[in-house]
């Protein structure tokens, strides 16, 4: 049996959006040229509202000047997908992954979702795909979103999981440009607060299991990601 590929999961705590993207785009560079190993970063952001390449101006509710002053700033980004909302108590998910031997575009983005509803089933919340809609469904409403961008074989950007999510920022959107669809949380179905670290740990062995990736722990050093062990 051929060794596995390697994977690196980095936990990055709270990180600012154009922060953690020009993060991956350095990333991108170093897993394409081989300096570094495939990359799973995971955090949280602020507040922040980002646009996909899909994005139509009318799917932000209020103007941009009356959510700043929120706190919550528009973000143009270059993945694929239309608005949607980042934010506390919401897991963010950016695999910085070489795609050239595993899959293409569709076949990455099944994987994905099939990573997020094993993930979400081990923690008691029951998910599902929907044909047409990219992202991860339960019986009430949405409660992941997809958007990835992928760059001379390397896939970047990803997904969310709205874990202790604050459901009310998604007011002033629509997110996904679904409008008539709710945005649910695991806090929301489960009645009760979840343990974030238990959602991460999870995820990193369902996104290692359905990749066939041999998964590590990394840590984020002044001069690029070294291993932890």
């Amino acid at each position: 049996m051929p060794p596995q590929t390697p994977c690196r999961a980095v936990w990055l705590g709270t990180m600012d959006y154009l922060e953690a993207h020009g993060l991956q785009l350095a990333l991108v560079e170093k897993v394409h040229s081989g300096q570094e190993p495939n990359t799973l970063l995971l955090l949280e952001h602020p507040h922040v509202y980002t646009k996909g390449r899909l994005s139509k101006q009318s799917d932000v509710l209020l103007p941009e000047a009356e959510l700043a002053a929120k706190g919550v700033p528009v973000r143009e980004t270059d993945r694929g997908g239309q608005v949607t909302y980042h934010g506390p108590g919401q897991l963010v998910v950016y695999p910085i992954v070489n795609l050239k031997d595993w899959g293409g575009p569709v076949r990455y983005v099944r994987a994905l979702e099939q990573v997020m509803i094993a993930t979400l089933g081990e923690m008691g919340v029951a998910a599902h795909c929907e044909s047409g809609n990219t992202g991860v469904w339960t019986d009430q409403g949405k409660i992941a979103a997809i958007g990835v961008k992928i760059s001379r074989g390397i896939a970047f950007h990803g997904f969310a999981i709205n874990v202790n999510t604050d459901l009310s920022y998604y007011q002033h959107i629509i997110p996904c440009g679904i409008s008539d669809r709710p945005v649910t949380s695991m806090a929301t179905i489960l009645g009760e607060q979840v343990d974030m670290e238990l959602v991460r740990y999870g995820l990193v062995y369902q996104f290692g299991r359905e990749f066939g990736f041999s998964m590590e722990d990394g840590v984020l050093g002044s001069h690029g990601f070294t291993h932890d062990g």
